[in-house]
């Protein structure tokens, strides 16, 4: 099973890779770790396969690139061994029971990217866990944002993607988090009393939700506590191995 996680940065993809990863080992399961990530320096895991033994970001840095310039640089330098990597991460699927993806830091270098695009693309029945902190959720269209750009994912890689609330052990008022990314009418009328422009457009978005989201539950996890590992453990499987309903 496939298992990517996408996220901005700091919301908890490599560390939360390393810890399921971990989970699952103990678990008795077969786990590969791929490294995804040309910026990364250091990684708490020991990858199967690495895109930074092909290129790294800080060594296109020294060729007088930017930060930002040598990342998308460095996918643009993958892309040609796409096919190598699909036909590794393959072969990891069927010599393990899982195979875990650490998307890059930066996000939109995977999602806007041709090489993640045909990654995606190219891995069967792919499965995305989109990572966002709580940090994020300030008001009520910060929930509608996050719904709405995991259907963004879905459009944009071809994915099956899973909402997960990262780093749970640091909120307080879980059931808040709750009622606001589960119950779609109850954000809706929240959002109806908003005045603001962003209020008026997160209310007609989420109008829509009911019409446009798949039917997938929200996973909450802490990487330091493993709360919801096993939720996320049952979601994969479900997805992989019986009918995909991940309501």
């Amino acid at each position: 099973m496939i298992l990517t996680f996408v996220g901005t940065a700091g919301s908890g993809k490599t560390t939360l890779t390393r810890e399921f990863g971990r989970y699952l080992e103990e678990n008795g399961y077969r786990v590969a770790y791929v490294n995804l990530d040309t910026g990364v320096r250091h990684i708490p895991y020991n990858p199967s396969l690495d895109v930074r033994e092909k290129v790294t970001a800080w060594e296109i840095m020294e060729e007088g690139y930017g930060p930002n310039g040598a990342i998308v640089e460095s996918y643009d330098r993958l892309l040609p061994h796409v096919e190598f990597y699909i036909d590794a991460i393959l072969r990891l699927n069927e010599e393990n029971d899982y195979v875990l993806l650490d998307t890059p830091g930066q996000m939109e270098t995977f999602l806007f990217h041709e090489f993640g695009v045909r990654l995606m693309e190219n891995l069967p029945e792919p499965l995305a866990a989109y990572l966002f902190s709580p940090d994020i959720l300030k008001k009520p269209h910060d929930f509608c944002f996050v719904k709405f750009f995991s259907l963004m994912i879905d459009l944009r890689l071809g994915t099956t993607t899973v909402p997960v609330l990262s780093k749970v052990d640091t909120v307080r008022d879980i059931e808040r988090y709750r009622k606001y990314l589960e119950d779609t009418d109850y954000l809706t009328a929240r959002l109806k009393l908003d005045p603001s422009t962003q209020g008026l457009l997160a209310y007609k978005l989420c109008s829509m939700l009911s019409e446009l989201t798949p039917p997938t539950r929200v996973v909450y996890v802490s990487a330091k506590t493993r709360e919801g590992f096993d939720e996320l453990e049952t979601l994969a499987y479900e997805h992989y191995c019986t009918c995909g309903d991940l309501t």
